[in-house]
């Protein structure tokens, strides 16, 4: 039986079966129970790029390392970019830091996803790190707060089933039809709707003050910094009833609580400040470090383990990067064209950039503006093992098919060593087990992180003290301007920009159009035309574009997080002009 890990940049990476040339799940997996996404269903049918390419003319792979072994040779001691996505989640996929690190290159820093956030957790907790499975599965109250778990986390649906939910949203998602309560969040307000539920929590004296005094620091400046805030403020500012705020706070009141925390509260500016108030909130009702009870958010899936691959000491920030300051930009595995901020900019730049390579699987907006075209093989084609950001499980990548198709990271890696001198890598089996050491244990015939074998956090924090760390101050710039907030989420059968993308923008009923309009949609930094749907879901302040649309990011800000190097996207407004047929 072929046995392997799904490469895709998602919570749940599934355990796969590779059996006659078709994907199959893994039955047996104890989290992901042999159900794959649409996205992993038609992945071996998604067109690939078959042939390197250099100037729009198809060549052979052994030349075009040529090409780019001689333009690195020539760009050597110029401003060269090293530029690496998340197409693909194998740790081996970081293998040409190897040579770009010697060879001198800008790395990126920051995140395009989770940055903001991770900073807040990292500030109270000192690291993030997700629940097992086994405790969600435990507790009796699951809030899930911006996640829509049913497309971007589809296989904890099963862990959830038959508890109360209370879900914050400013969207009202099919779960959220499904919850005992719905908090329809105002955008960019989470961070205060967290400090009004604590201002309840003390008022109503349900805080946990046996985990408060042995688990935390600073807790007294946290209740002077919520009392700050006047209830009747807060109230207005979060756009929900209090009502409905208070019914949430009983119902968790004394139970197991896990909250379930999604990327979406922290596209903003002062992203790391929401995530350190839901941490807050829950570290006052002593929620970490107990069975059944705990803040899920992305983790770090990294923990414990090597990194055995170096990055440049020179390093921008990967949301706000500038392409045209370069005279070589080398792009793998991502799409920078489309998934950047501010689109408009970032093709200008890409444009101007002397000379642009795309190390990929599939054709994209950035593959068309390059100048070398390098098709990538694909996770069955290559040795790999891979980390979940979603859970504590450790999947392992062997190489299944022999193609003829594309180059590994590896090989290309190993190359360009070779034609510059450079010390190669080792075998791909061999990286693997630096990679891994001692930091894992084999749970029902699974590999998982050993970092997770206790509860986290339940002989304390990673902070220096080893205690949670309260927040008692925050740091924001408010998104002024005139109006509709701009929300982006995942979509069901795309990711990012792979797959089956979406092309539409999606408008409350009160807007005054309807389905099929034309519209442009228009913010500080751009504009583009989207196809109208309406969708009784939004709030009436709200549109909604799912992340990967062609044009989205035409409309987002090149503008970086508080705290995380983080990119914004929803910290904008848009404005609607319809566009007359």
């Amino acid at each position: 039986m072929n046995k392997t890990t799904c490469p895709l940049d998602c919570y749940d990476a599934c355990s796969v079966l590779f059996e006659e040339g078709k994907l199959k799940g893994d039955k047996a997996h104890p989290v992901t129970k042999g159900y794959l996404c649409p996205n992993l269903n038609h992945y071996l049918s998604e067109p690939r790029i078959l042939k390197p390419r250099f100037k729009g003319q198809e060549i052979e792979m052994d030349e075009a390392m040529d090409i780019l072994s001689k333009l690195l040779h020539e760009a050597q001691g110029l401003n060269t970019l090293y530029f690496k996505g998340e197409g693909n989640f194998g740790k081996l996929q970081n293998a040409p830091a190897h040579f770009f690190s010697q060879y001198g290159a800008d790395f990126t820093k920051g995140s395009l996803c989770d940055g903001a956030g991770e900073a807040g957790v990292v500030e109270g907790r000192g690291e993030s790190l997700v629940l097992p499975h086994e405790q969600i599965a435990k507790s009796n109250i699951v809030v899930v707060w911006g996640r829509n778990i049913s497309v971007s986390n589809s296989h904890f649906m099963d862990l959830i089933k038959n508890k109360i939910l209370i879900v914050i949203d400013p969207v009202k998602t099919d779960l959220a039809k499904k919850a005992a309560v719905h908090l329809q969040v105002k955008p960019r307000e989470d961070l205060f709707l967290a400090l009004l539920m604590a201002r309840f929590v003390y008022i109503e004296q349900i805080e946990n003050y046996d985990f408060i005094d042995n688990f935390t620091a600073d807790f007294d400046y946290f209740v002077e910094f919520i009392r700050s805030f006047p209830v009747k403020e807060l109230v207005e500012r979060v756009g929900v009833e209090l009502e409905d705020v208070l019914t949430a706070l009983m119902l968790m009141d004394k139970e197991k609580v896990v909250f379930l925390v999604g990327v979406g509260v922290q596209k903003y500016a002062h992203g790391s400040s929401v995530l350190r108030a839901i941490d807050s909130l829950a570290a006052m009702m002593g929620l970490f470090g107990k069975e059944g009870c705990g803040v899920s958010y992305l983790g770090n899936s990294s923990l414990g383990f090597k990194n055995i691959f170096p990055e440049s000491k020179k390093r921008v920030p990967k949301a706000t990067v500038d392409f045209a300051k370069y005279d070589l930009a080398f792009i793998q595995g991502s799409n920078p064209a489309n998934q950047l901020p501010n689109s408009a900019r970032v093709i200008d730049g890409l444009l101007k950039c002397k000379l642009s390579v795309y190390f990929g699987l599939y054709e994209n907006e950035t593959s068309r503006l390059a100048d070398l075209v390098i098709p990538a093989k694909n996770f069955l084609e290559k040795e790999d093992i891979r980390f979940s950001y979603g859970t504590d499980f450790i999947g392992r990548m062997p190489k299944l098919i022999e193609s003829g198709i594309g180059i590994s990271e590896t090989e290309l890696t190993n190359r360009l060593c070779k034609d510059f001198g450079y010390d190669t890598l080792p075998g791909e089996r061999e990286m693997i087990e630096e990679i891994v050491g001692n930091n894992v244990y084999e749970k029902e015939g699974y590999l998982r992180n050993a970092e997770y074998q206790q509860i986290p956090y339940s002989e304390g924090f990673y902070t220096d003290d080893e205690k949670f760390q309260f927040m008692d101050e925050y740091d924001d710039e408010v998104c002024e301007g005139e109006g509709l907030f701009l929300i982006t989420c995942k979509q069901r059968h795309s990711l990012n920009s792979q797959f089956k993308r979406d092309t539409h923008i999606y408008l409350p009923p009160v807007c005054g159009l309807k389905e099929g309009d034309s519209v442009r949609a228009v913010s500080p930094y751009g504009a583009a035309e989207f196809t109208v749907k309406i969708d009784e879901n939004l709030r009436e302040d709200c549109v909604k574009i799912y992340s990967g649309t062609p044009g989205v990011n035409y409309l987002t800000p090149d503008e970086l997080s508080l705290e995380g190097e983080s990119a914004i996207y929803q910290e904008t407004r848009v404005v609607l002009e319809r566009v007359d047929a």
